[in-house]
């Protein structure tokens, strides 16, 4: 159990945000993380029903063979059909943080210093760091508008860039994208992407593995099922690679693990088929519906702001123009609901993210909703 002090501590800033997710999983107000908590569609607990089928699947078949279908129906089903299916192509790992371990320490072999784009999750600039790289802010206006400077190109060995990206939403066009890897193939640069949150946007489900291909870029991508569905954290991350990497992504791999259970590998196969068959869908419908009810409910608050409006991801930020995030954080515990105060997604300068809080939409409605009466109540001007 935390003691209050500590989550005091955590509320802050001085603290991680996974630590301050990590305060908020046993509240029944939990809109902190970005993982998938939402109810199960009825084709969904079929699946879940099924588990023991799944599980009898797993121990009787190769797990090569349930790894490639699992992988071939995840990727069908987010339009990226020129995925590489050769052998050691897709590291199918317990998380998309593993991968991004894998990764970090794959780079620090090659380069001391990454251009991240800014802001993002604070897990990557961390796990970066930890590995000694040296990281360099890329803003998401210019990132999104202009080719990057050949000053910044010649000083990095690797571009990383989240999208969708986490906090904000915003999406790398198809045009950016190959505008993007044919400058960094001209400059022997890495070109890594996290597209852990690519399900909830069709616009970010253009076939990325072709474009890459094309570019005769070396690149990474990290892909993620646990924002995706209500599996209680039993998911996969997955680390992908161009055949010219020359990186020692496998041999870091195989210090850190064997292979993933084949009974998720089972379920991802299983989610990724209904997900394709109409799930897809569904899920775009209700984190639409769930934005819906945060926007209302916030709307007419003169102290709050949209500051993504075109978001699709199942995370919202809000603008707070009277308060900190991290006031409003400590505010709303007297209520037992957790949000993220969004200093540490600016990684490179926190003060930059004082005024947001960010909330996670894949919920179930009515404590969602329970949740913005009290943010509302919090907000409103005494």
């Amino acid at each position: 159990m935390q003691s209050k002090a500590h989550a005091a501590h955590a509320g802050s800033g001085a603290e991680n945000l996974t630590q301050l997710e990590f305060l908020a999983l046993n509240s029944e107000f939990n809109i902190a993380d970005g993982h998938a908590r939402q109810p199960l569609t009825p084709g969904q607990s079929k699946i879940v029903n099924d588990l023991p089928l799944l599980f009898e699947d797993g121990e009787k078949r190769p797990v090569e063979q349930l790894e490639r279908e699992a992988h071939a129906a995840f990727f069908k089903a987010l339009g990226q059909h020129r995925y590489p299916s050769a052998p050691g192509r897709v590291l199918s790992c317990y998380s998309s943080s593993v991968a991004m371990e894998i990764l970090s320490r794959a780079l620090a072999s090659v380069t001391d210093s990454v251009a991240l784009v800014h802001p993002t999750f604070d897990n990557i600039a961390d796990l970066l760091r930890g590995n000694r790289l040296g990281l360099v802010p890329l803003e998401e206006d210019p990132l999104h508008a202009d080719d990057l400077p050949a000053e910044l190109l010649e000083s990095v060995g690797c571009v990383f860039v989240t999208t969708p990206n986490n906090p904000t939403g915003r999406v790398v066009s198809a045009e950016r994208l190959r505008r993007l890897a044919g400058q960094c193939a001209r400059h022997g640069v890495i070109l890594a992407l996290d597209t852990s949150f690519r399900g909830f946007d069709t616009r970010a489900q253009y076939d990325h593995y072709e474009i890459l291909d094309a570019s005769d870029v070396r690149w990474v991508v990290i892909e993620d099922t646990g924002k995706l569905w209500p599996t209680l954290d039993l998911k996969v991350g997955m680390l992908v690679h161009s055949e010219n990497l020359g990186l020692p992504v496998e041999k870091i791999y195989s210090d850190i693990l064997l292979g993933v259970s084949p009974l998720i590998l089972g379920m991802v196969r299983r989610f990724s088929e209904d997900a394709a068959a109409g799930g897809l869908t569904e899920l775009h419908e209700f984190i639409a519906a769930q934005r819906s009810v945060v926007r209302a409910g916030l709307a007419d608050l003169s102290t709050t702001g949209v500051p993504d409006p075109d978001s699709r991801a199942s995370v919202e930020r809000v603008l707070i123009r009277h308060l900190t995030g991290t006031e409003v954080w400590e505010a709303l515990r007297e209520h037992h609901v957790y949000a993220l105060p969004c200093r540490a997604f600016y990684w490179a300068d926190p003060a930059r993210g004082d005024r947001t809080l960010r909330l996670a939409l894949a919920r179930a409605s009515a404590p969602l909703a329970q949740c913005v009466r009290a943010l509302r109540h919090v907000l409103t001007p005494r």
